[in-house]
């Protein structure tokens, strides 16, 4: 992709994913408030305005060539992707004051922290499916607040929808002993302890800078 043809709260965030970078860092590299990024994010089929369309014109101009690849990747339409691109997952991030909720996924290879999911079914909704693979998972109940947004994410290649979500009650335990090795309250502020922050949905840590 050379060319984009108009921009939308979908395809800007697109560029802002490819750059990897936060709403805060694609705020200020845009000249632009957070706030816009944010709306951004919740409304992915807007059209940008005129002055907007420039903005963004230039910083996909003047980004690099891998930047460019990652966004011709990550804008494909879905007929182009492949079987498993097509999969989708909701994913639940759960607070419960100033803790958030992981679970332990077993690997191939390691062991990898992460917040709860669960895959989709055609015809099913992310949102119920977010709150019921939670319970599930870890036997707590929640309730969501919140659609943060969706990506192609970037490790596995499926389409993710997250959720910041409020714990209702429960303990956390671990149900599904096959498929995870622990789950675990974890405080926010020690979050990039057991992920990467630069692996995580910025919006995730804008919400939850907000709720810590």
């Amino acid at each position: 992709m050379d060319v984009v043809d108009t921009w939308t709260g979908r395809t800007a965030c697109l560029l802002q994913e490819a750059m990897r970078m936060t709403n805060e860092a694609f705020a200020e590299h845009l000249g632009i408030s957070v706030r816009t990024i944010s709306r951004w994010h919740s409304a992915p089929e807007m059209t940008h305005r005129i002055e907007v369309q420039q903005i963004l014109d230039t910083a996909y101009d003047r980004a690099g060539e891998a930047v460019r690849k990652r966004f011709a990747l990550l804008a494909r339409p879905p007929e182009e992707m492949t079987q498993a691109q097509a999969l989708r997952v909701a994913i639940s991030i759960v607070v419960r004051g100033a803790e958030v909720l992981l679970v332990c996924r077993r690997g191939s290879d390691a062991l990898t922290w992460q917040f709860p999911a669960g895959v989709v079914k055609p015809g099913a909704a992310a949102e119920a499916v977010a709150v019921q693979e939670t319970h599930s998972e870890t036997g707590v109940h929640c309730s969501v607040r919140q659609h943060l947004g969706g990506r192609l994410h970037p490790q596995t290649g499926v389409l993710a929808d997250y959720y910041l979500c409020d714990h209702l009650m429960g303990e956390a335990e671990n149900r599904d002993s096959l498929e995870n090795a622990d789950v675990q309250w974890v405080p926010i502020s020690a979050l990039p302890r057991f992920i990467p922050a630069d692996r995580i949905y910025p919006p995730i840590l804008e919400a939850l800078e907000a709720t810590a």
